[in-house]
């Protein structure tokens, strides 16, 4: 299935919603490139608000080939004049004139890579075509002298109606049965993110059921900001340590639930033999950790724990993946919750059981609960009296009589 965001992504202007002063000075800077005094351009602004979008409907509507990496992929500066320097210095495949685009520039390897920020600014200064950069943050202490080589385009949060239009579009040309009410929470619930609110749709839409209003908030239950989904993404889409490194750090997930989503998602992101082998031998570790947590209480193994289930597994893989994914809860944790609600009926019949025999719960659990189901469910005659006498309600009934 083709990722929505990649079949409706803009091909002109025209299509992009929401900044048209930020496409103005980026038309007008493409237009004039050749009397600029800076060879590249900044678009920074929020995530999923249009910044490489508009490089390519720019592109397109100029008539100019493009050539795309990611700053994320540039482990050292060799590697940035390898990449981006080829791109510079090599003339447009078919002659009409190029953009270079750099993306998630905030993403640049930071203390690892001293000169990478310095390789990117000299590479600048030499080129004869546009160079467009993204970020996220350009006012971080390693964009500070890049940023004053560049012009700086700055892209809005976009507005709830600008998502909805966009939600509405797309839901028409898909034909998606989806409630108004529906498009107006994932527009509002997006947070200006119109990527996010476009991988949001196809989910709930993948099952070719009609889009409710309630669906929605199931989502998000789990999808918001800062939530496990998240931080999945933040681990898998890169692959600069110091970036995936504070993934979990406002997660309210213990170490255990974190590693069993990885576990369950690692092989839907990563798809190279070799990518798959460094992720899962970075999750095996981390486990060894958190059983010598629980043997030794040794706490300060919290922080290897914490670096192999987010950096670790982050750089495990050659390249990033531009796939749209979408991350599953794990089956485990399901049948953990089952597991654990059957035991908790269980327990709570025990724990009625044991003042009438002068027992403990915990030995009425092992040593009385088999005979009172098994009592239960062969003589007919007495189930009354059992479930009066030890005051059962239904969920209690129905743990024992399944």
């Amino acid at each position: 299935m083709i990722p929505l965001v990649k079949k409706y992504s803009p091909k002109t202007t025209k299509e992009l919603h929401g900044q048209d002063t930020a496409l103005k000075e980026l038309g007008r800077f493409i237009a004039n490139f050749k009397k600029e005094k800076k060879n590249a351009a900044i678009l920074h602004g929020p995530i999923g608000v249009g910044k490489s979008s508009s490089a390519y409907a720019v592109a397109n509507e100029y008539g100019l080939e493009i050539l795309e990496m990611n700053a994320s992929d540039f482990r050292n500066a060799e590697q940035i004049e390898l990449k981006a320097g080829n791109a510079i210095k090599q003339r447009s495949l078919f002659s009409k004139g190029k953009i270079i685009l750099i993306d998630d520039i905030d993403g640049l390897s930071g203390n690892a890579d001293r000169g990478g920020v310095q390789t990117i600014i000299k590479l600048i200064e030499q080129s004869s075509f546009p160079i467009l950069l993204t970020a996220e943050n350009i006012y971080i202490d390693k964009l500070r002298s890049l940023s004053k080589k560049c012009n700086l385009i700055k892209f809005e949060l976009l507005s709830y109606d600008a998502i909805y239009s966009i939600l509405s579009f797309i839901a028409a040309k898909e034909n998606i049965k989806c409630e108004e009410k529906a498009l107006k929470a994932l527009a509002y619930r997006s947070a200006g993110d119109a990527r996010a609110a476009i991988n949001d749709l196809q989910t709930l839409a993948s099952g070719g059921k009609e889009v409710k209003a309630e669906d929605v908030d199931s989502l998000f239950d789990r999808n918001r900001r800062n939530t496990i989904i998240n931080a999945l993404k933040l681990v898998f889409k890169t692959t600069d340590f110091n970036t995936a490194v504070e993934a979990f750090s406002n997660i309210d997930e213990d170490i255990d639930h974190q590693m069993l989503w990885l576990e369950e998602n690692i092989p839907y992101e990563y798809k190279k033999a070799g990518d798959l082998a460094r992720a899962y031998d970075n999750l095996s570790k981390a486990d060894v950790f958190s059983r010598r947590i629980m043997r030794w209480q040794h706490y300060r193994f919290y922080v290897y724990i914490n670096a192999l289930l987010t950096g670790g597994i982050a750089s495990a893989k050659d390249k990033k993946y531009k796939d749209f994914t979408e991350y599953k809860p794990t089956g485990k944790l399901l049948k953990m919750w089952v597991l654990n609600q059957k035991l908790a009926r269980k327990k709570a019949i025990a724990q009625k059981i044991a003042p009438m025999l002068h027992m403990s719960s915990k030995a009425a659990v092992k040593d009385v609960m088999p005979y009172v189901k098994k009592i239960y469910i062969g003589n007919k005659k007495i189930r009354d009296e059992i479930i009066n006498e030890f005051d059962l309600n239904e969920e209690e009934v129905e743990w024992l009589e399944k």
